[in-house]
């Protein structure tokens, strides 16, 4: 029996070599591609609705589209059914079919009007004709989110194909789930203002589901981005697993299209690093925004920080990836840190290695703010993690953390947080991973160069400082890493700075002293 992981590559081997014959470029060919996994997908479920609502037809009762919407179900007209495509002519214009297949779709179901491409003319008739029976090979038995885990998987294999355009829309999906199990998104509002084809939003629903809940019921998703292409990207990957939101085209910089102040129970983002050239000028005066003033370095990482945190409610979880170089920034953005630390929203910061983004080697930082922290007694403390030295190499280029190593990091946060652990995602392997740990009873404790909970008073004694590298320090017999070694040395720079400082200071006093006894 064919795994859906066996599938997925099947598929994906198939399409990609069908790309390479074609001489498109990947950019060319993934809208279209993921448009019919798309329609394949609709047709499924169409599918089987149709079976279900036959029965309760009869000839006074005709079965109509509003039985199908009640079933949560898109409607297809009988020209925008697969099968349809599939069997067309010998020598009909199949991209002419696909794109006029697509505009039915839309007049039929309003919250898809302007989602689905129609660039399908680009591709030749045999491609698409290939296309069509690759897609038609997928068994309609298959269960659960079959059909949103394929897409996932094109998702991410394209966005490895496009490199740095790829990062723009697509997170992978090992660093989305972290972030997801520890801001623990169980009910409530979902805000992310950088949302690319909305893998936050997906595996939110995933969690949901997990833990035995419709996610429809329990969560509210809205996102924005600044192209439209990304925005429809989004929208179709909600609809392949089975949910709705409010996905806008919107700068976030600029444009605040969902009122976002104080409103939001969770929000999640993987941003641009370092954007230059904002035009500050157009957003100094939004204090509601930007409550923590603006950075004055060239760079839109602090912007992007205070964004996060000013959408959340009162309570409110915020879970992001940011660049390193963020948590030691000096200057004004390390006035907006020191700001966000003393308002007690910091909660967990985790060091994350090298290549676990299809896009860049770089190493990146995720933070974990919680408004719902200031009355507990983590108020005054800050859990730092140190996740490079656990990661499962995928090829030689990439890595990511198994199910396991997931659910051994998230539940370290909820150790500290004083919370049961939840071993829904890594199961026994996860269990004796912690329990080797922390010991059986599972009570967390501070574990040489893996986690540290620091006080705010020995932040601020590392100059407000949020690299976890800082503070877990270096276990026996492991050599310092580069990035920690270049913090290290930013600081000794500095302090030695200073020190030159006062002693030009002394310099000048004693010569003045001197010069003013020769005087007298």
């Amino acid at each position: 029996m064919t795994t859906l992981n066996q599938l997925e590559q099947r598929l994906w081997d198939a399409a990609d070599e069908l790309r390479a014959n074609s001489g498109l470029k990947a950019s060319e060919y993934s809208i279209p591609v993921l448009g019919l996994i798309f329609l394949r997908f609709a047709d499924h479920k169409f599918g089987l609705a149709e079976k279900r609502l036959s029965k309760t037809a009869s000839s006074r009762r005709k079965i109509g589209k509003a039985d199908y919407q009640a079933e949560g179900v898109l409607y297809l007209p009988p020209e925008a059914r697969f099968d349809y495509l599939l069997h067309l002519p010998e020598g009909q214009n199949i991209g002419k079919a696909i794109n006029e297949t697509m505009k039915a779709i839309e007049a039929e179901n309003e919250d898809l009007k302007g989602v689905l491409p129609r660039n399908y003319a680009a591709l030749s008739s045999s491609t698409l004709a290939e296309l069509l029976k690759l897609m038609g090979s997928i068994p309609m038995d298959i269960e659960g989110d079959a059909f949103g885990r394929i897409y996932e998987y094109f998702l991410g294999e394209f966005a490895m194909t496009e490199g740095q355009k790829g990062g723009e829309f697509f997170t992978p999906t090992s660093i989305v789930k972290l972030i997801v199990e520890v801001i623990e998104p169980f009910h409530g509002r979902i805000y992310d203002p950088a949302c690319g084809s909305g893998g936050m939003f997906v595996q939110s629903a995933h969690f949901v589901e997990n833990h035995r809940k419709n996610p429809n019921a329990e969560l509210s998703v809205y996102g924005q981005e600044k192209t439209a292409e990304t925005v429809r990207l989004c929208r179709m990957n909600l609809a392949v697993h089975g949910l709705s939101g409010d996905i806008r085209e919107a700068n976030s910089y600029y444009e605040d299209p969902h009122k976002a102040v104080g409103k939001f129970d969770f929000v999640m983002a993987n941003p641009p690093f370092n954007v230059d050239r904002i035009d500050k000028s157009r957003i100094k005066d939004d204090s509601a925004r930007f409550t923590l003033g603006m950075p004055t370095a060239d760079n839109g990482n602090y912007l992007w920080i205070q964004l996060f945190s000013s959408s959340l409610a009162a309570k409110g979880r915020a879970g992001f990836v940011m660049a390193n170089s963020a948590s030691d920034a000096r200057s004004s953005e390390m006035e907006i840190r020191r700001k966000l630390i003393e308002s007690r929203v910091v909660d967990v910061m985790v060091s994350v290695g090298p290549n676990m983004f299809y896009t860049v080697a770089l190493p990146c930082t995720l933070w974990f703010l919680d408004k719902g922290k200031k009355n507990s007694a983590r108020m005054d403390k800050i859990l730092f993690l140190d996740a490079r030295r656990i990661f499962q190499q995928v090829d030689r280029a990439h890595r990511e953390w198994t199910v396991a190593q997931l659910g051994f990091l998230a539940n370290i946060v909820r150790l500290y947080r004083g919370e049961k652990p939840d071993f829904t995602l890594g199961g026994d392997e996860a269990t004796e991973l912690l329990q080797k740990t922390f010991g059986p009873k599972l009570k967390y404790s501070d574990v040489l160069g893996l986690c540290k909970v620091a006080t705010l008073k020995e932040v601020e004694a590392e100059g407000w400082s949020l690299n976890p590298g800082r503070y877990v320090g270096v276990p026996a017999g492991d050599a310092m890493s580069d990035e920690d070694f270049k913090a290290h040395l930013e600081t000794l720079n500095e302090e030695l700075e200073t020190l030159n400082g006062h002693a030009r200071e002394l310099e000048q006093t004693i010569a003045g002293n001197v010069a003013a006894i020769l005087e007298a």
